[in-house]
């Protein structure tokens, strides 16, 4: 009994103390690749998770458009744009054609997957292995739109992994349509053009809606590469690009192979390269200045990326004449910028509405807008203002000034020609631009009632300090702008109603929401009766007066001005439909020009003016009859007795042995008769020669 206790008891003790059984290695590798799969599925749905909470929200997927400006007849001048020349078009307008060639071309399964394509994928990759080429990608559509809107190009896990969820968010989100239009607006088709409205108008100059079968295959073949593929780099590879589309086109059934048969032999209608863009050298101070207000109003971004329809008041015959005007600017020097001096800019308006029918802000670069931002000394284009608060005061065109000499504290004004040539009508005087009369109306009137008058009429910059006599002359401490003065000038084409100048008649947005549409803001600041009698005395400053070089053949006014150190010359003047500033000077105000308002400028005047107003019938100014009497005054000069130089010429011819007797009944009547007038305005029209200089 003691013996078997003894076994039993060493028997236990052996096998408590004996070694553990070892664990076999297939056993541990299976532990340890549990453990590691458990460990990188954690980390990888934690990865996922973590980027799933970071990917961006795909419920407006907005690409940057460009913007479109058009004229005022509707044509398109210009599109304006960041980095990216996007005009987005929508699905509806996009044909079937090139919807199919995209489809078959990048994505044959768009419309069975959700996003991504296991299918397609795998027939990627055995493409590439047995054929070394790619014929299908394997991203799909909904992937391609995903990163292109969203991701970057980052050839990287990370955004790979960003790029399949968020296809499969846009997938949930949007029809198949919405991601086809999307993509199509989207991506990139070399030649600095995205979507396929631009890569459209870059390519063959037409909409999309416009595209035949095979402009539609080369377009949908662009994407791959569009630099190696771009017609305009390689049009031998661009035509095997072609053919790759047309084959999967009748790979999927979208077409015969008749017809991609055809489609590879027919002319492509490309256009060339330099006509891919719209020409805006001729308008490109208005269109700078169109954008200007525009960003101005909105931001950069509304114009540069937010594809706004711009309509505006330029009218392109208009703006080719002003163009055309300024190929007669002299050229002294050139300046350290390379600008040629002196500069000059031209700007037009319909006084009616105020729309602004051409605008050239200078020559060369532009930069800095002459036309709209240069304050320069406006000379004797001053003096319209002085008269017209005469007129007001109950002056006539009769009415009598002393033209002699006078002397106002240390100043004594001069005429442009030191000579005196006493009594004379209100008219002869504004005529003939003489100084001395135009500083005692002035001084009569008063300058705080003038001043305040020119600012109603549009200009702005005088200040307290012109408050003055020498204002008179066109002395100011600032200047006048060009378009300023068109305004002020425009308030009596207009029969005394000021109306706002503007670029801009509408905004649309790329939804075809109307943003901004304006209306013409008007305002009287002279009387009907007043603008008529003025404005008659300014036709007379070119029938036979200082403005002789702006004639036209048909009725017109205006104003010649210079200044004493000849540095600015002028010319503003106006029709019945069109009223126009035109202004020459050395951009430093160092050189003189040696010419005066009633040379070059007018000439230019009257250039762009007979150019601009070709297809325009000519009209008569109206004249109501509170100012038909005042209208026939002051055509005969009470101290010489006799018309004014042009038609006292033809009257000489005529009228020899009359010539003491009409001298005598021309002192007897200061204001001569309206068909004397009459006449004089028709032979004084005949001649483009001033009888005066300017001052």
């Amino acid at each position: 009994m003691s013996n078997n206790s003894n076994a039993r008891s060493s028997r236990r003790s052996n096998a408590s103390g004996s070694t553990p059984k070892k664990t076999s290695p297939k056993r541990l590798f299976w532990i340890c690749a549990l453990l590691l799969i458990l460990i990188v599925a954690g980390g990888g749905c934690g990865f996922i998770s973590a980027t799933l909470s970071n990917l961006p929200d795909v419920s407006n997927v907005r690409p940057s458009a460009s913007s479109q400006i058009y004229d005022v007849h509707g044509n398109l001048i210009t599109t304006v744009h960041s980095t990216e020349n996007r005009l987005p078009v929508p699905l509806k307008d996009v044909p079937k054609d090139l919807q199919n060639a995209f489809v078959a071309t990048e994505d044959s399964r768009f419309y069975s997957h959700h996003g991504i394509d296991p299918v397609g994928i795998l027939r990627a990759v055995w493409v590439n292995i047995v054929h070394s080429g790619v014929s299908e990608g394997g991203s799909t559509i909904t992937q391609q739109l995903a990163r292109n809107a969203f991701l970057s190009q980052d050839r990287t896990f990370k955004r790979k992994i960003s790029e399949a969820l968020l296809a499969l968010k846009i997938e949930q989100h949007y029809t198949k349509d919405e991601i086809l239009e999307m993509y199509m607006n989207q991506i990139y088709f070399g030649q600095g053009a995205y979507g396929v409205q631009s890569a459209s108008h870059v390519y063959f100059g037409k909409d999309a809606s416009q595209l035949t079968l095979a402009q539609a295959a080369l377009i949908a073949g662009l994407p791959q590469s569009p630099n190696y593929y771009s017609p305009f780099n390689d049009l031998e590879a661009s035509k095997k690009r072609q053919a790759v589309v047309l084959g999967q086109m009748v790979k999927y059934g979208y077409i015969t192979q008749e017809q991609a048969d055809e489609a590879r032999q027919a002319d492509l209608g490309l256009v060339a390269k330099q006509e891919q863009t719209h020409e805006k050298s001729n308008a490109s101070y208005f269109i700078n200045y169109v954008i200007a207000q525009v960003s101005e109003k909105y931001g950069d971004d509304a114009i540069y990326k937010d594809g706004l329809k711009i309509y505006t008041t330029l009218d392109m015959d208009a703006q080719n004449a002003a163009v055309a005007a300024m190929q007669n600017l002299p050229n002294y020097y050139t300046d350290s910028n390379g600008l040629h001096q002196p500069q000059g800019a031209i700007v037009a308006m319909n006084p009616h509405n105020g729309y602004i029918m051409a605008m050239v802000g200078g020559r060369g670069d532009d930069a800095f807008n002459r036309a709209t931002q240069a304050e320069r000394q406006p000379g004797s284009a001053m003096k319209p203002f002085v008269y017209i608060a005469a007129i007001q005061s109950g002056k006539t065109p009769g009415s009598i000034v002393d033209d002699s000499p006078v002397t106002f504290g240390n100043w004594s004004p001069k005429n442009y020609e030191n000579d005196f040539e006493g009594n004379m009508t209100y008219r002869y005087a504004l005529q003939h631009s003489r100084n001395i009369p135009a500083v005692k109306i002035a001084d009569e009137v008063g300058m705080s009632k003038i001043i305040k008058l020119a600012k109603e009429m549009g200009i702005t910059t005088l200040t307290d300090q012109d408050n003055n006599l020498s204002t008179a002359l066109g002395g100011l401490t600032h200047g006048v702008i060009p378009l300023e003065m068109v305004q002020a000038y425009g308030v009596l084409a207009n029969g005394g109603v000021k109306v706002q100048p503007t670029a801009i008649i509408k905004i649309v947005d790329r939804n075809g929401q109307v943003v901004e549409e304006n209306s013409i803001q008007e305002k009287r600041v002279v009387e009907e009766k007043d603008a008529a009698i003025i404005t008659d005395m300014l036709e007379s400053v070119i029938n036979g007066g200082t403005g002789g070089n702006a004639a036209i053949g048909r009725p017109a006014a205006g104003k010649t001005g210079t200044t004493d150190d000849e540095k600015d010359a002028w010319f503003v003047g106006y029709t019945p439909d069109l009223v126009a500033a035109v202004w020459i000077g050395d951009d430093y105000g160092s050189e003189t020009l040696g010419i005066s308002g009633a040379d070059t400028p007018a000439v230019m005047w009257g250039q762009f003016m007979a150019n601009a107003l070709a297809n325009t019938p000519a009209s008569d100014f109206s004249v109501p009859a509170s100012a038909q009497s005042a209208v026939s005054e002051g055509y005969y000069n009470p101290v010489k007795a006799q018309p004014k130089k042009e038609a006292a010429k033809d009257e000489k011819a005529d009228k020899k042995d009359d010539k003491d007797k009409s001298k005598d009944e021309a002192v007897k009547d200061d204001s001569g008769s309206k068909d004397d007038a009459t006449e004089q305005k028709s032979n004084s029209s005949k001649s483009k020669k001033s009888s005066k200089k300017d001052r």
